[in-house]
């Protein structure tokens, strides 16, 4: 399953010029609206400081984010989702998401409570392996 997931992920990161750590960055501002920011995300990516504003260069370059500094905190970087690249993103992976939802119809409510309920204890099992900040 990872692998098909990173052939997705790759896939897209081609098409967009983009290299795949580029698209899971994508994944977490998507997923953290407003309050990203470089610190936040180079600690969910496991990358330099250097890494991660070359990610964001690629990406602002590339018109999927934008920065902006905090009004209250001009030292302060907050990365935004551009609107119009989240419809690119979201017609990309709507396959994905068709294909998960057809999987799921194939399980009762008990069995999908079973699977979730591993996935979340697998998760919480990897979370601890990760690799020390730099």
């Amino acid at each position: 399953m990872l692998g098909e997931m990173n052939r997705l992920v790759h896939g897209f990161a081609l098409t967009q010029g983009l290299h795949p750590t580029d698209v899971h960055a994508l994944s977490f501002v998507l997923d953290n609206s407003d309050a990203t920011t470089p610190g936040l995300l180079r600690e969910h990516l496991g990358l330099t400081s250097g890494a991660v504003t070359a990610c964001l260069d690629r990406l602002e370059k590339a018109g999927h984010i934008r920065r902006s500094r905090a009004d209250d905190d001009r030292r302060v970087v907050h990365i935004h989702y551009v609107e119009g690249a989240r419809s690119v993103a979201r017609t990309y992976f709507m396959p994905l998401a068709q294909a998960a939802e057809r999987a799921r119809g194939r399980f009762s409510e008990e069995e999908i409570a079973v699977v979730l309920r591993y996935l979340n204890a697998l998760n919480d099992e990897l979370g601890e392996l990760r690799v020390p900040p730099r």
